[in-house]
C-alpha cells in the first residue's frame, strides 16, 4: 500500500466510508426478537451490532481474532522517566514470540492468536515469530529533538495500516491492538497533553509504577518537551512526529486500517486510546469501527474516551499493557455474540415479547 507522504495517505483516508447502517439496524432487530429484557447485555449488544455493521452482515464472525502488538523504543528514556531502561523492550517482545508474556496466557483462553511486530525495537530481534517491520533502532529523544521526522511518522501509521489488511487477508475478522516499549506513557502523556489542550501534570501518571517524585520529574520533561516543539494541535502529523514513538504511529495506523478494510479494531489502555485520538482527529469516521475495552487508570484515559464519544465497559484499574486489557473484551464479546447466536426468540418460545419505551417513562 502507498501511502509514503501526507497526500497518499490522505487518499486512503478518503477512501474510508461508515459502518453497513442495514446491517446494524437488522442486528438491533435480531436483538429485540431475543427472549430476554430489550437491551438487557447493554454496551455489550452495541458492540455486536457495531460489528455487524463493520462486516456489513447481520451475522457476525468472531472465530479469528488476534492482538497485535506493536514493539518500539523511545529516545526519552534517555532523561530518566522509567524505572528500567530500554533493554525490557526487547525481553519482552521476543517473550510475545516464546509465548510466555502475560498477553500470550490470556490471549490462549480467549482463543485469539498473539503477533508481535518490531516497528522499532533498539536492537535486532532474533526468536522467530517477530514480525519484522522496524523503521529506526528506537525513536529519537523528544527533549532534546524531534521524536521522528514527518516521513517516518507516516511511514509506521502506513506500516500499521498495511498489517490490518495482511491480516484481513489471512482471515482475521477482530483485532485488538497492543504495545511494548519502555517510555511510552512519556510519549503518550505528552500527545495527550497537546491534543486535550492541558497542562503535563494533569494527564501524566505512574506508568509502569513510578513514584511521586518520579512523576513530577515526568510531566517535567513532557512540559519541557511541549515548550521546546511547540507542536500546533491542530496538526495531528506534526504532534505525532515531535512527542510520539513508532508503536504510537503504528496503532494509529492499525485504527486507520480497520476502518480502511472493514475490521473492528479493539483499543486497549492510555498508550492505546491516544493513539485512537489521532486516529479519529485524521479522519473522524475511524471511529465507528473502534471498540472500547477497559478504563485505564492513567489520568487521560477518561478525558480521551471522552473526547471520543467511546464507553469502556471494563473498569478494573487496568496498568498491564502489552494489549491485556483489549485481550478482556475477546471472551466478553464471545459470550454476548453467543446469545445473540443461539438464544430462542419470543415468537419461538411464544411468549409476548417486551415493549420498548422511552427511558422517562421507565424512570
Amino acid at each position: 500500500m502507498e501511502c509514503d507522504t501526507r497526500k497518499q495517505l490522505q487518499r486512503e483516508l478518503e477512501a474510508i466510508g461508515q459502518p453497513d447502517e442495514q446491517a446494524m439496524e437488522a442486528s438491533r432487530k435480531h436483538w429485540d426478537r431475543i427472549a430476554k429484557p430489550l437491551k438487557g447485555l447493554g454496551r455489550l449488544e452495541e458492540m455486536i451490532t457495531a460489528i455487524a455493521g463493520i462486516q456489513g452482515q447481520e451475522e457476525v464472525v468472531l472465530e479469528k481474532k488476534a492482538v497485535v502488538v506493536l514493539c518500539s523504543d523511545n529516545g526519552v528514556v534517555e532523561e530518566g522517566v522509567t524505572q528500567t531502561d530500554n533493554q525490557v523492550t526487547a525481553i519482552v517482545a521476543e517473550n510475545f514470540a516464546k509465548g510466555i508474556a502475560s498477553v500470550n496466557r490470556m490471549a490462549d483462553l480467549a482463543h485469539a492468536d498473539v503477533i508481535p511486530v518490531d516497528i522499532g525495537v533498539a536492537r535486532d530481534l532474533t526468536e522467530p515469530g517477530v514480525l519484522r517491520r522496524k523503521i529506526a533502532y528506537g525513536t529519537r529523544n523528544l527533549a532534546k529533538e524531534p521524536a521522528m521526522s514527518e516521513e517516518e511518522a507516516i511511514r509506521a501509521i502506513c506500516i500499521g495500516m498495511d498489517l490490518v489488511r495482511e491480516c484481513r487477508s489471512q482471515g482475521y475478522r477482530l483485532l485488538a491492538t497492543g504495545e511494548m516499549g519502555i517510555g511510552n506513557t512519556t510519549t503518550s502523556s505528552a500527545i495527550a497533553a497537546v491534543l486535550l489542550g492541558l497542562p503535563a501534570e494533569q494527564v501524566t501518571g505512574k506508568g509502569a509504577g513510578l513514584s511521586r517524585e518520579g512523576i513530577r520529574h515526568k510531566a517535567e520533561v513532557i512540559r519541557a518537551a511541549i515548550a521546546l516543539h511547540q507542536p500546533d494541535r491542530q496538526d495531528v502529523l506534526s504532534v505525532l512526529a515531535a512527542l510520539g514513538g513508532f508503536d504510537i504511529a503504528g496503532m494509529v495506523g492499525l485504527f486507520l486500517g480497520g476502518a480502511r478494510f472493514g475490521v473492528p479494531v479493539i483499543i486497549d489502555g492510555m498508550i492505546s486510546s491516544v493513539a485512537a485520538l489521532i486516529a479519529a482527529r485524521l479522519c473522524p469516521a475511524a471511529v465507528s469501527y473502534m471498540l472500547p475495552s477497559h478504563m485505564s487508570k492513567e489520568p487521560s484515559s477518561r478525558m480521551i474516551m471522552d473526547e471520543l464519544g467511546l464507553k469502556p465497559v471494563i473498569h478494573g484499574d487496568l496498568a498491564l499493557g502489552e494489549g491485556t486489557g483489549a485481550v478482556l473484551l475477546f471472551p466478553m464479546l464471545d459470550m454476548a455474540y453467543a446469545v445473540y447466536r443461539e438464544n430462542s426468540t419470543f415468537e419461538k418460545i411464544q411468549v409476548e415479547a417486551y415493549q420498548s419505551f422511552d427511558e422517562e417513562e421507565t424512570l
